[in-house]
């Protein structure tokens, strides 16, 4: 049966996305960006791993996205110490019934806070490669589908690299997005210690309502989807790929897989400021925080203080434009 697409029906959902960003304003500041960027990668069923120095509010910017939605949310700690099947669940023996019984781990969830993730093994960090691809978690051979819709945002911090494990290529292009907190506005932090000493608690979120509900979510990214693309814009997202591949800062460039994922976000990007076609400005966009995390750099490029960063912003000023 084929859904039919209505203006208005977009227009509602496009406003009850925008008002997410309206309640999470009222729990965090200076973020808008940050708060978009998950918006984006809700809508373009995507995952996005936040990058930030500690204090900067990225674990808070999760839970009131989270409130917000009204979606369930689990957070786990990732400590050197954690197993994959506190992760994604394990097979339990039953005395009772002397069988073994599948106990589902915190994965299990529509939004899964994954704290930083670095610090974890690879092992464990492993353990979400299905569920983040594939949307299940498979056990003694059966699989188990994963809530639907389903967004892992995972964190780490920069700085610190004791005690920490380097998430892996193969991981990194797991997500769709990754997306670099910074330090808020002079205004902006002002604004936070106003707020704290007015009586504000970010443990409790209590002005943080739901303003959306999983159904309109799914109709959201199904609408998203749906966005019209030509081949002129296609071809400008190979155009741009292929431009990373032969950057010679560049060890590793975009692959096909980007390229969808850059086309997904400036799908949703696109809907979100209610355009009926994605334009080049749309792929310019998302190109940095899609992007930014699946290249590889050459050593001697590191060794001067290139970044991923001004490589992408390069490649969009070489890169021909189409009309």
């Amino acid at each position: 049966m084929t859904v039919e697409n209505h203006p208005a029906d977009d227009a509602e959902l496009r406003q009850a996305m925008h008002r997410v960003r309206t309640e999470v304003d009222k729990a965090v500041v200076g973020q808008a960006g940050t708060v978009t960027g998950l918006l984006v990668a809700l809508l373009a069923r995507g995952h996005v791993l936040l990058e930030g120095v500690p204090g900067v509010a990225k674990t808070l910017v999760v839970r009131s996205f989270a409130r917000a939605l009204g979606l369930d949310t689990k957070r786990v700690q990732f400590t050197p110490d954690l197993m994959p099947g506190d992760v994604t669940g394990s097979l339990v023996y039953d005395a009772r019934t002397g069988e073994f019984d599948f106990r589902a781990g915190p994965v299990f969830t529509h939004i899964l806070l994954a704290d930083e993730i670095n610090r974890t093994p690879p092992k464990t960090q492993a353990a979400l490669l299905e569920a983040m691809e594939e949307r299940q978690v498979s056990a003694d051979g059966v699989s188990r589908p994963l809530p639907d819709p389903f967004l892992v945002a995972a964190t780490q911090n920069p700085i610190e690299h004791e005690g920490t494990y380097s998430l892996p290529e193969a991981q990194l292009d797991r997500f769709l997005m990754k997306l670099v907190v910074g330090m808020p506005e002079r205004d902006a932090e002002v604004s936070v210690l106003r707020r704290h000493a007015e009586g504000f608690s970010p443990r409790e979120l209590t002005g943080v309502e739901a303003v959306v509900t999983a159904d309109e979510i799914r109709a959201a990214q199904q609408a998203a989807a749906g966005v019209e693309v030509t081949d002129d814009v296609l071809g400008y997202v190979v155009d741009l790929a292929r431009a990373t591949r032969q950057s010679p800062s560049v060890e590793l460039g975009a692959s096909p897989r980007a390229s969808t994922g850059l086309l997904a976000a400036a799908k949703a990007w696109a809907w979100l400021n209610a355009s009926s076609a994605v334009t080049p400005d749309h792929v310019q966009t998302m190109l940095v925080p899609v992007w930014r995390h699946r290249l590889q750099l050459r050593p001697d490029a590191q060794m001067e203080g290139v970044s991923a960063d001004a490589v992408l912003t390069s490649v969009v000023q070489q890169t021909r434009v189409p009309i």
